[in-house]
């Protein structure tokens, strides 16, 4: 069975929840970026040795939050000896707004995953787009690059949408069935 690494920043509690429903999808194990932008001991290795890496932070004036980047920036030491070639690497992110520059993040995201000589695993499932869709449906935001949910300002993550939450865990179900795939 491969192992997939969840490792998230969330400064309000959202990205946590969808983070926690993409690893419960995966089967993975969550690894979360602290306030001051610093992993858990043992982090490190506990990437390298991972099979599949789901990265997710917020999205901040569209992009990821400090505390991601600082991870992000850090990452340079597995970066100079190609510790994560050829990892499977996904992305996700939440923001207030509908849209909130969402994409900003994902395509940061896949950037930094592309830098590290990782293969990128999409969402891979149709949006809801129909007339009968409604805002508590799987992927209705519409995305194909990684997992994304909208949570208004106003709203604790306890009110995160069902569909957003649904959306982020077929999302780790698709990575954990890809990892399999080249594990094989």
């Amino acid at each position: 069975m491969p192992k997939v690494v969840v490792i998230y920043h969330s400064g309000y509690g959202h990205t946590q929840r969808m983070a926690q429903s993409v690893a419960e999808g995966a089967g993975a194990e969550l690894l979360a970026i602290d306030a001051d932008g610093n992993l858990p001991e043992g982090g490190w290795e506990t990437l390298n040795a991972a099979d599949a890496i789901i990265m997710g932070s917020p999205t901040y004036m569209g992009n990821v939050s400090w505390q991601f980047k600082k991870f992000a920036d850090a990452s340079s030491r597995p970066w100079y000896s190609q510790a994560w070639k050829d990892k499977l690497f996904a992305g996700f992110t939440n923001s207030a707004a509908m849209n909130g520059d969402k994409l900003s993040t994902l395509n940061y995201l896949f950037t930094l995953a592309m830098q590290h000589g990782g293969i990128w695993v999409s969402q891979g499932m149709l949006p809801s787009n129909s007339k009968a869709a409604l805002r508590n449906d799987a992927n209705y935001l519409g995305s194909y690059s990684g997992a994304i949910a909208q949570s208004p300002s106003d709203a604790g993550a306890g009110e995160m949408s069902p569909g957003d939450l649904e959306t982020a865990r077929s999302f780790g179900e698709r990575v954990a069935a890809i990892a399999a795939k080249f594990s094989t």
